[in-house]
């Protein structure tokens, strides 16, 4: 079986080796095969080099790289860069390079500024990782989110990038908006749509539906392909009991007027018979949603570990009639 994930960040990985524990590693052995087409928004140009977060997320996590106490980040990661940078004053001192994670970087940039597209760098930098997934970029050109914001010194209103907010704000100030800086002239990776045309089924991971998966979709060629998708599509929802679990959906979802409720965000997505995105949806045990045309089914959701997850997505393939594929 063919199964192709959306995914943001940190949830988005582990929720990636859940889909990796539940179909026997997604293998040529075990029959399955796993793509994600990952977030890109959240990438940056940081001292000259290009940061692609929930790439390199994906990628130490299932590689085995991953911070586990972070979630983000090396493991055993050491500072001196930072320092030293901070020492000579170099902005932005909010955001911290580490200095095994700089070499990921540092290689990067190096094979952009050659004329390498991000999906083939990502392919290259995953030989050294083998994830067991293949990981694609939502688009080879720049999207980046941004957030329109009050500023906190001078009180006037202006657009940041999603890392000043998330980073250096901490979500404080109240976004009042966001937009996909490049998206109007960015175009689908091509081994996204790939991804999307022929899997047996679609998987949203409980990432955020704002500035991960809707980042995803918006950029264009996607939200038509996953219309055409030959299989279903399920979602998982990123809020138990009113709340997300982590990250910072509640301020993303007020800025968009959405309720932050699991039906809240699945009609946000919406049905795909009625030209949204959504067949199957899995809520929270004690949370509910009714949404016309999806599928719903209530089921434990914390990513406590692996086979928990794998649970999950067990369900999910179930809600559609795919369990046991």
């Amino acid at each position: 079986m063919k199964v192709t994930v959306l995914v943001g960040g940190v949830g988005g990985a582990r929720f990636l080796q859940g889909v990796l524990a539940a179909l026997g590693d997604g293998d040529a052995a075990s029959g399955h095969e796993v793509r994600a087409v990952v977030n890109i928004g959240d990438d940056i140009w940081l001292h000259g080099l290009r940061v692609c977060p929930d790439l390199d997320t994906c990628m130490y996590t299932l590689g085995g790289g991953i911070d586990t106490g972070k979630g983000w980040g090396r493991a055993d990661e050491t500072w001196s860069v930072k320092a030293e940078l901070e020492a000579y004053g170099a902005d932005p001192t909010w955001f911290g390079l580490g200095d095994r994670d700089v070499a990921t970087h540092l290689v990067r940039t190096r094979m952009l500024r050659a004329g390498y597209p991000l999906s083939q760098i990502t392919e290259a930098l995953c030989r050294r990782w083998s994830p067991g997934v293949a990981l694609i970029p939502a688009s080879d050109d720049r999207v980046e989110t941004h957030v329109v914001i009050d500023d906190p010194e001078t009180g006037e209103r202006r657009a940041v990038h999603f890392q000043e907010w998330w980073v250096r704000h901490h979500a404080g100030p109240t976004a009042h908006g966001f937009a996909s800086v490049g998206r109007d002239q960015a175009s689908a990776c091509p081994a996204a749509l790939a991804a999307i045309a022929d899997a047996d089924v679609v998987l949203l991971a409980p990432s955020n539906p704002v500035v991960s998966i809707g980042t995803i979709v918006d950029v264009p060629g996607l939200r038509a392909a996953l219309a055409q998708a030959p299989g279903p599509v399920v979602g998982v929802s990123p809020i138990i009991g009113g709340a997300a679990v982590r990250g910072m959906a509640e301020p993303c979802l007020d800025a968009i007027g959405v309720e932050v409720s699991a039906e809240g965000v699945a009609r946000h997505y919406g049905a795909r018979a009625e030209g949204g995105l959504l067949d199957g949806w899995l809520v929270a045990e004690g949370d509910t949603a009714d949404v016309p045309g999806v599928a719903v089914r209530s089921v434990p959701l914390l990513m406590s570990d692996a086979e928990a997850t794998a649970a999950m997505v067990r369900e999910a393939l179930d809600v559609v009639g795919l369990a046991g594929v």
